[in-house]
């Protein structure tokens, strides 16, 4: 299948690299089905989340071992149900990434940041494709990335 992201143009998504969110993400309930892109530069450490519904959704993920996290989180039966889990091994977690522009109140150049979202990670069966958004009501927090002087 074909679709033009405004990020990465125009791209050709085989259907075997479909991840389908039954629920969608909280925010972008009509948007359920995405594909990886790995980012040449940084392939081992972040990918983009692109829709394909709606091409111009795109997320920043990485893994949680990337940042040095041990995370750890119970599916609930539905949960497992709709991911088909069958096997740990075949379970992938991403979390989403926003970095912080200088442009927002918050942020200046120096102090440019990445968050990463530990309350909703992603939780994908590699082995169907599909996926869902876990939200984590308990946790309220959140890791910052600083560059290392």
């Amino acid at each position: 299948m074909k679709i033009d992201s405004p990020a990465f143009g125009s791209l050709d998504v085989a259907n075997n690299k479909v991840i389908e969110f039954p629920g969608g993400l909280p925010g972008f309930e009509d948007c359920k089905h995405f594909t990886l892109i790995e980012v040449a530069d940084r392939a081992q450490e972040v990918a983009i989340l692109q829709g394909v519904d709606r091409p111009e959704i795109a997320f920043s993920v990485t893994t949680p071992d990337l940042l040095g996290l041990q995370y750890e989180f119970a599916l609930t039966e539905e949960e497992e149900a709709l991911l088909g889990a069958a096997r740990p091994e075949d379970i992938a977690v991403m979390l989403i990434l926003r970095r912080e522009d200088a442009g927002e109140a918050s942020a200046s150049p120096q102090s440019a940041q990445v968050r990463a979202n530990l309350t909703g990670p992603l939780v994908i069966n590699v082995a169907t494709m599909r996926g869902l958004q876990k939200v984590i009501a308990r946790l309220g927090c959140e890791v910052t990335l600083r560059p290392a002087d």
